[in-house]
């Protein structure tokens, strides 16, 4: 065991305690986790701020409003809803159309209105959010995935992960929902992860309950040599939200719309480490370089550039 720690830390993997001690409590104030712990605090800040995020149809916050769901949602023939301080992706309920009172999901099965009824008390009640705390249910657009994601993604939107640490982004990944994920872009759940050139935008080798992977499972359509559209004004986005959060080391989630282009969809001050694996990279040697020239960068067209130039797949 402690052989493979060793060969670990050579290559530069940050781990999980490492990850806690040096990153997370050192550059992560307490009192700023409240920014990203709670999605609705995160969306309206991005928003104040005129950073695009989903729209957001509406919030439960007690019992009391249940009774009236069916008369808040008939405008809308596709949602989703979701715990405001949930994580992992537990909880979330992505309605793709209607039939009649019935509640269609992407995967086809329909559930009925006292179903879902009882899915958002559970959201309420802090079933699905951190500590077990009561919570809130946010309702909000049901992002399209864009054209460049059908072939390689089933039921779900796939989302792209930044790592942004002292505002440079250090490590991206492009997460793709399986039919095992249940349609959902966490890796923990079964969604696939490839890794992103953040030079070029272009995908990397990729990796599949801890296998790597050059296939989606699902489409059997390859996940390598994919380009995404406007990497650096996603880039841009990224690193913008070091100074939206004031959090030093943070997972930044963007969706890309079919209509709208890029959205926030949340922020994380404790993001995963198996973007490592997706990426073929350890994580360790570009946050200490960053650690090192940070100073010297100024505004966010630096930072981007020095990402661009240092954790390229091919530097």
């Amino acid at each position: 065991m402690f052989g493979l720690a060793r060969r670990l830390a050579a290559v530069g993997v940050l781990g999980l305690n490492r990850r806690n001690a040096e990153y997370t409590l050192w550059h992560n104030p307490r009192k700023l986790f409240p920014l990203v712990d709670d999605k609705l605090h995160t969306k309206r800040l991005a928003q104040r701020a005129g950073i695009a995020v989903p729209e957001l149809y509406g919030v439960v916050e007690g019992e009391y409003q249940l009774r009236d769901l069916p008369d808040v949602l008939k405008q809308y023939s596709d949602f989703v809803i979701k715990p405001a301080y949930g994580s992992g992706g537990d909880g979330i309920l992505v309605i793709s159309g209607r039939l009649k009172d019935l509640y269609r999901k992407p995967d086809g099965l329909l559930i009925s209105q006292e179903e879902f009824t009882h899915h958002v008390a559970n959201i309420i009640g802090g079933l699905y959010s951190l500590g077990g705390q009561p919570d809130k249910a946010l309702i909000e657009y049901r992002v399209q995935t864009d054209p460049l994601f059908e072939a390689i993604s089933c039921q779900g939107v796939p989302d792209i992960r930044v790592i942004v640490f002292l505002g440079v982004p250090v490590m991206s990944m492009v997460r793709l929902p399986t039919r095992m994920s249940g349609g959902r872009a966490n890796l923990h759940q079964g969604a696939l992860g490839a890794g992103i050139d953040l030079a070029t935008g272009t995908t990397l080798t990729a990796v599949w309950r801890n296998d790597i992977v050059a296939e989606h499972p699902d489409t059997g359509s390859p996940v390598t040599g994919l380009r995404i559209p406007d990497w650096e004004d996603l880039l841009r986005l990224a690193a913008n939200c070091y100074e939206l959060t004031g959090l030093g080391y943070q997972g930044v989630d963007i969706v890309l719309d079919r209509e709208k282009g890029p959205l926030i969809l949340e922020l994380n001050a404790r993001p995963g480490l198996n973007i490592q694996i997706a990426n073929r990279a350890g994580l360790l040697p570009r946050l200490n370089l960053v650690e090192q020239s940070h100073r010297s960068l100024h505004g966010v067209e630096e930072r981007v550039a020095f990402a661009r130039t240092h954790f390229g797949a091919h530097v």
